[in-house]
Parts: structure tokens; C-alpha cells; sequence
């Protein structure tokens, strides 16, 4: 078996099939429907630690290089908050699991070392982070593909729904596959990307992110959604009754 079919059906082995689908999916079978892979990387920066080091070597070494392999997107978040010590946050799109493995060894390549050696030569009392901890995702049918274009976004609100079981959240992504979303895009609420946690904590879980233009428009933009008919409709179909155990919500800011 070649390498490229062997990351194919790794990647696939891993998946829980979407049921109630197939017609859309016929609907669309002459298109494009191969869906995205999704890392989220939090950075865990030290106390007082130089943020805008870290910030550089992202931006100027690990994104290029990154996007040279194939990544689609590349996109970095700050806190919206004032914890301390403060986090960091990149969210990298890639076409495949292939591209994904491909740059994942790019810390490896004499090259890049060479390229970012200001970063990868500090010595560890200088070291920017404490952990860097990722978390894979695999794009749901509904948007297979995430919305890059967001260069009016000032506030970015990232969820993650808890599931007590496999089918629990199997059933829930099926909601959003077969009508959630597109009330979403009817009411205008813009989700940049959803995907189901195929690595990371909180497993079983489904994570996804919406972008506004800042809080008070979100919080109109939910409030509109929490009393349209076609939501109170649809929260109380049996086939979607106890789909969501626990809901993390984090606000962050781009850059």
C-alpha cells in the first residue's frame, strides 16, 4: 500500500460516521467534498515571558514554511482577557492528513533551523512558552472547507460541546450538518470552522468558531438566534434530546 493510501485510511479509522446525509451528500456529488484537518495549538507563555518573540517566529519562519508544505490557513489569536500568565492561540487548516504529517517534521529540516536559529538558539531562561499542547479536528460536511476571509473580525468566540457519549455527539453534529448551520448563515452568524475533536482533552467533543465584529454584536446575533422559530423548532426533536453535556466558551482576539 502506498504512503499517501496509508494516511487516507488512517485518518478515516478514526472518524464516526455521519448518519441521515447521504442525500445531501448525492445532491453534491460531482463537487468538491473532501474536508479539511484542523490543528489547534494553545502555547502556554511563561510568566512575563516575551510574547512578541513567539509572535515572530510564527509569523516570519513557521507560517511560510508551513504554507510552502500545503497548510491552507494559518491564523494566530491573543486573549481577550488579562490572565496571567496569558496564552496564545493558532488555528492551521490542511487539506489532507498527509500535508498535516508533512509539517509536523518541518523542525527537522537543516533549513528552517538555520532560517529561524534567533528563535531555536535561545537559551532556556529565555524560552518563551512552557507547553505548546494541540488538539486535531476533522471538518464537518455541513462546511468542509473553513472562511478565511475574515479581515473585519475583532472578536473571535471559540465553543466546544462536551458529548456524554459517541452518539451523542454524532447526533449533534448531525443538527448542525442538516439545519443548524444554515441558521447560523440565515440569521448571520459567520462560523469560521467546525470540526469533531478526533485528538485532544474533552473527547467525545465537537469545536467550533464564530467571528463578529465585537461582543455587542455577538450578543445580538445570539440573542436573534435563541428566539428564532426555526431554533426553538429544533431543540426539541427527539433525535437531538441530550446531544450536549457541558459547553467551554472562550473569547479571543486575532493576532
Amino acid at each position: 500500500m502506498k504512503r499517501r493510501e496509508i494516511l487516507a485510511a488512517g485518518a478515516l479509522s478514526g472518524m464516526i460516521p455521519l448518519t441521515g446525509f447521504a442525500s445531501k451528500q448525492a445532491q453534491h456529488q460531482n463537487q468538491d467534498t473532501s474536508k479539511e484537518l484542523y490543528e489547534w495549538r494553545t502555547y502556554d507563555l511563561k510568566f512575563r515571558g516575551n510574547q512578541n518573540r513567539l509572535k515572530s517566529y510564527l509569523n516570519d519562519h513557521l507560517r511560510p514554511a508551513f504554507t510552502k508544505r500545503g497548510a491552507n490557513h494559518f491564523l494566530q489569536f491573543s486573549s481577550y482577557g488579562l490572565e496571567e500568565p496569558p496564552k496564545h492561540w493558532v488555528l492551521i487548516s490542511y487539506p489532507d492528513a498527509e500535508t498535516y504529517l508533512n509539517c509536523q517534521t518541518i523542525t527537522h529540516d537543516p533549513a528552517f533551523i538555520q532560517r529561524s536559529a534567533d528563535y531555536h538558539s535561545l537559551p532556556p531562561e529565555q524560552a518563551v512558552y512552557t507547553r505548546m499542547k494541540s488538539s486535531l479536528l476533522y471538518a464537518f460536511d455541513g462546511l468542509p472547507k473553513m472562511d478565511g476571509e475574515v479581515a473585519d473580525a475583532g472578536l473571535f468566540e471559540l465553543r466546544i460541546y462536551e458529548g456524554y457519549s459517541e452518539d451523542a455527539v454524532r447526533r449533534k453534529i448531525m443538527m448542525f450538518n442538516l439545519e443548524e448551520i444554515a441558521l447560523f448563515q440565515k440569521i448571520g452568524l459567520r462560523p469560521l470552522f467546525f470540526g469533531e475533536m478526533i485528538a485532544g482533552p474533552y473527547r467525545p467533543c465537537l469545536v467550533y468558531m464564530l467571528y463578529f465584529k465585537d461582543m455587542e454584536e455577538r450578543n445580538a446575533l445570539w440573542k436573534q438566534f435563541g428566539q428564532h422559530p426555526e431554533w426553538q423548532a429544533m431543540r426539541v426533536k427527539a433525535e437531538y434530546a441530550d446531544t450536549v453535556s457541558n459547553i467551554r466558551k472562550s473569547f479571543l482576539l486575532p493576532g
